[in-house]
């Protein structure tokens, strides 16, 4: 059956040291999404940036060194779609989706808003924006999924410590209502539909603290599935020991 990955990186020259290319010809995924490249084409190897057996494309921030997300897929894109229409997010290269003639993937890169509060009032902007662009793709009867670091544990049991990371941006009040929100729209989060009640199922850990040792995480990372495509999954997974990056590939087989 047809997997479906997505991983942020933390940068793919960081996660190229730690057996990114290795792990890509060990699992073999069909469809894999990419965020937080850090980096452009021509800054890595050929076979980094257009692995043999994949369709590529990358898109990268205005700024170097930022951000930046791309897909590595097995079958050809019918068509690609850059961004989603707001310009600094847009600079920031936070969007990008391929169309095929079964179904849509979209690669998405939400910001983070740890580091103050003018970049939290940014991310906000952000948040409402985004689901403003994907309310329609969440109604569509064509498969649509969205993959990627939405920067936001959703429920108590995403995080390690909710009350005290209750205050903290990634587990804000806020922003997990605005995912529940995001979720009614017609949304299946993946992961939880083949472990609704699992705790433990995270997906990033802070570099601080032994955090990865210990498993003390978060799970920032998803892949979300319109009605249309949630049907087709038939299972989902995290993982937990990958080593390329903080965060862990999470991974969706569908038929």
């Amino acid at each position: 059956m047809p997997t479906l990955c997505t991983l942020n990186l933390n940068g793919i020259r960081a996660a190229e040291k730690r057996g990114f290319s290795r792990w890509l010809k060990r699992t073999n995924p069909d469809y894999l999404c990419m965020q937080e490249l850090r980096a452009w084409p021509e800054q890595v190897t050929p076979a980094l940036a257009s692995p043999a057996g994949y369709n590529t494309r990358w898109i990268n921030a205005h700024k170097k060194g930022y951000a930046g997300v791309a897909l590595y897929t097995k079958d050809a894109v019918d068509a690609y779609r850059v961004g989603s229409g707001l310009s600094w997010g847009d600079e920031e290269a936070r969007v990008l989706r391929g169309d095929w003639e079964e179904h849509s993937i979209v690669s998405l890169y939400i910001p983070s808003g740890s580091s103050g509060e003018q970049r939290q009032a940014k991310k906000f902007e952000y948040l409402e924006h985004i689901a403003d662009f994907l309310k329609p793709l969440a109604r569509s009867k064509r498969p649509v999924a969205v993959c990627g670091d939405f920067n936001i544990a959703h429920t108590e049991i995403d995080i390690h410590a909710p009350k005290r990371n209750a205050k903290n941006s990634g587990f804000l009040p806020e922003e997990r209502a605005w995912l529940t929100a995001l979720l009614k729209q017609g949304w299946v989060d993946i992961v939880r539909q083949f472990h609704p009640d699992e705790v433990g199922l995270y997906s990033w850990w802070s570099n601080r603290g032994r955090a990865r040792e210990k498993d003390l995480g978060w799970r920032l990372d998803y892949v979300l599935m319109n009605k249309a495509f949630a049907e087709r999954a038939t299972a989902a997974w995290i993982e937990k020991k990958a080593g390329l990056s903080d965060h862990a590939p999470v991974w969706v087989e569908f038929d």
